[in-house]
């Protein structure tokens, strides 16, 4: 099986948690968030190095916080991020290590990701170049125009909300990047970098626990999660 780099950004303020300190550190269950996302892709026997990309100058409060205290033992740098979440992922993969297939991006407050999507989502993208967990999406959508009235509305059937992992050859990933920095282009996400190259992007269900922990509300839902999985008292 191909060797994969797991590049996780984890930088963001998080200003809606109301907290005084990054939501990566937040403790869920009495652990960092940003710990039991990692605790993910060191438990995944296809990972073999993972770059967190944190916040400037919280570089070492990641390693003090995070890494040393839970005896991870895959290969973990940190990388400096960026300003926006797009130049985080940028400087992380510039980190990747070149012998690494593909890589897989995934959001460093999404600590309820688990090994069974990780590995479809993988698996998906071994096969086609490019994957990226998903679900469909629950309520109608609707399309304003610029005063905020309703001008369209989509098929909700085919419509999907995308989440974190998402996994891309490693070279593809590269070049669609650097196709974004030359044009001075910013997405909402890594896919959409992929998807102006021409190279399809596979959809895999992923699911509606695979929360990002953004308000104080989502992590109460996320220790009622855990407790319903039985790993959280």
């Amino acid at each position: 099986m191909p060797d994969v780099a797991a590049v996780i950004p984890a930088g963001g303020r998080g200003s809606r948690m109301k907290a005084e300190i990054n939501k990566q550190y937040i403790p869920l269950g009495g652990i960092p968030l940003l710990a039991r996302t990692l605790m993910v892709f060191e438990g995944c026997s296809l990972i073999r190095e993972i770059i967190v990309v944190a916040a400037p100058g919280e570089e070492d409060l990641c390693r003090e916080r995070v890494i040393e205290p839970f005896g991870f033992t895959k290969k973990i740098k940190i990388a400096t991020g960026g300003r926006e979440r797009q130049d985080s992922v940028f400087n992380g993969l510039m980190e990747v290590d070149p012998s690494c297939e593909y890589v897989a991006v995934h959001d460093g407050a999404r600590p309820l990701l688990t090994h069974g999507i990780l590995m479809y989502v993988l698996d998906a993208a071994f096969e086609e170049g490019a994957a990226v967990a998903a679900v469909p999406v629950k309520d109608t959508v609707k399309v304003s125009d610029e005063k905020g009235y309703a001008v369209v509305t989509p098929d909700r059937s085919r419509l999907w909300a995308v989440q974190t992992p998402q996994v891309y050859k490693r070279e593809l990933i590269l070049e669609a990047y650097e196709n974004a920095r030359r044009q001075n282009f910013k997405g909402s996400d890594d896919a959409v970098l992929v998807e102006r190259l021409g190279h399809p992007v596979k959809l895999v269900m992923g699911s509606y626990e695979n929360l990002k922990i953004t308000t104080p509300e989502d992590l109460e839902v996320a220790e009622a999660i855990l407790r319903r999985r039985g790993e959280l008292r």
